[in-house]
């Protein structure tokens, strides 16, 4: 669904929002922490030079170029309703006065303090603090979600003059509170919350619930946490009747401004009750206890919305290296935010050369990775490890899936990848390489010969020269690389309508792909290269 009325995104810097995760029943200790996890970071010892170290959400974006500044100290959430300073000082009565009072308060003097600095508060960085609250509702969570936006958008139009929208970025059940602001609290004042957000990502949500959430059966015991449970249930997430539901979101909000980075390791997750939980409530297509294709708490296929951007990262739910602390997730949604190409890979035409077991019965699983140059993480990742692979395919072509598909295309067009790229991080600011890293496999369902074969896996390197006007090419090799004849082994892909197309092959698979480029302006829908 599209509303024409729908507000033009922004790759601007803009404010941007850290939304927590789900806490577990007591939330003693997320209170104690200061900035609820987006400070851990991780170590990679095989890695070197920059990729050795990634401080954390917080410090990656305070020391990108965008200068993030940390101004989490400006709102303080109370169990009571706080009434109004008698005093607010004359420099403050340019914003509504409800801003100082009820449970979340805009503390005065940080309000203050912000209002006479320097500071380009579209640079500024705020993490969301709602388990501070005390009331554990997800009404009140996206109420004081909006609360908070209006506030940074009031402070940056009092200070600077312009009317800024905000980027969101949320962790596991952060996601559901940013729909709930989305889809029940603006609504609610009567107001659209693509007019005050600007972009969503989210990290792991189980935006469609939990397959082994049996809130239902428990409610005799009068949780505190009831009511966040109720939201992992994945019949409440797919009730048309509810409002905040998965399925209702493309009401409330432009499916192109929504992120989804999903993690398929649920080998490195810290719980393995939830892992082995994950294993036992088989979804229909993940051949029950063969795979578990999840990142330890979430299923693969509930942590994105249909007809939305989403990305595979291989990594847990939560702990170290995991979604919410490792680099993947700073890069992917930064170039979300900030990206000024938006690129989509999909498949023409494909033929498996090799294999059909002669007693046996054959299905074929097709992967790509994406791994933008000079960098050690991938931006999209598929792998047989990850199980998340599309397929199973019975047919040579892809054309005929099994009965039904543990892992569809991302659209009906056979939309592999969508993801967005930085020119501004590119080494020469002049081109983009990425390296595509493409795997058949083949799985025997009877057992005979060989199962799990490898059929295809070759990787290629995709360069775009966009001075002085867009070239693509394809190399096999790291050719692109040698300054004095970088085009040296490069084959011109075909400018075809759309985008354009290159050929893959060897012994065992070919296949036909076509890359589409769109430029985004600063303000704007993308535009395709001319």
């Amino acid at each position: 669904m599209s509303h024409p009325e729908w507000s033009d995104s922004s790759r601007r810097p803009l404010p941007v929002i850290l939304v927590r995760g789900f806490g577990g029943i007591d939330t003693i200790d997320e209170r104690k922490l200061t900035y609820q996890g987006f400070n851990d970071g991780s170590v990679y010892p095989q890695k070197r030079g920059e990729n050795y170290i990634y401080e954390g959400l917080i410090l990656r974006f305070m020391k990108s170029d965008w200068r993030y500044q940390d101004a989490t100290n400006v709102v303080g959430y109370y169990a009571n309703e706080i009434t109004a300073p008698r005093v607010i000082p004359d420099a403050l009565k340019v914003f509504d006065p409800s801003f100082f009072q009820g449970k979340v308060i805009i503390d005065p003097a940080m309000a203050l303090r912000l209002l006479q600095s320097k500071d380009d508060l579209c640079h500024s960085l705020w993490v969301f603090r709602y388990y501070d609250l005390g009331d554990r509702r997800f009404s009140v969570y996206g109420e004081a979600l909006v609360r908070l936006i209006e506030f940074i958008r009031a402070l940056i139009k009092v200070k600077q003059g312009i009317s800024a929208k905000v980027n969101v970025l949320a962790h596991s059940m952060g996601g559901l509170v940013v729909r709930d602001a989305v889809q029940r609290a603006y609504p609610k004042r009567g107001e659209r919350a693509d007019q005050s957000i600007n972009k969503i990502v989210t990290l792991g949500t189980p935006h469609k619930g939990i397959v082994f959430q049996l809130v239902r059966e428990f409610r005799w015991l009068n949780l505190e946490s009831a009511n966040e449970l109720e939201h992992f249930n994945p019949e409440m997430q797919k009730d048309p009747n509810n409002e905040a539901s998965y399925v209702n979101f493309e009401k409330y909000f432009p499916l192109d401004r929504l992120l989804s980075v999903v993690g398929t390791n649920y080998r490195s997750y810290a719980s393995q009750g939830a892992t082995v939980l994950n294993r036992l409530f088989s979804l229909a297509g993940e051949d029950g206890l063969n795979y578990n294709r999840s990142d330890g708490l979430v299923k693969q296929s509930y942590a994105y919305i249909e007809g939305a951007p989403r990305t595979f990262v291989h990594k847990s739910h939560g702990g170290f290296d995991s979604l919410i602390s490792a680099r993947e997730s700073f890069e992917v949604a930064a170039r979300f935010f900030y990206g000024d190409v938006r690129s989509r890979l999909r498949q023409v035409r494909a033929k498996v050369k090799r294999g059909f077991d002669f007693f046996g019965k054959s299905e074929f699983f097709f992967g790509l990775s994406v791994k933008p140059r000079g960098v050690d993480f991938d931006l999209f990742h598929q792998s047989k490890e990850a199980e998340n692979c599309y397929g199973p395919f019975r047919s040579p072509d892809f054309s005929e899936p099994s009965i039904q598909l543990s892992s569809p295309w991302a659209d009906e067009n056979q939309l592999i990848w969508e993801g967005y790229l930085n020119t501004r991080s590119s080494l020469t600011q002049t081109d983009l390489v990425m390296r595509l890293e493409f795997y058949v496999g083949e799985r025997d369902l009877f057992g005979m010969g060989f199962s799990d074969n490898i059929v295809f896996s070759k990787q290629y390197y995709v360069r775009a020269i966009l001075q002085p006007t867009l070239q693509l090419y394809l190399y096999t090799g790291e050719e692109f690389a040698d300054d004095a004849d970088p085009l040296k082994g490069a084959m011109p892909m075909r400018k075809v309508k759309g985008g354009w197309e290159f050929d893959i092959g060897g012994t065992g698979f070919v296949g036909t792909y076509r890359l589409e480029l769109d430029r985004i302006p600063e303000d704007g829908q993308p535009i395709p290269f001319g």
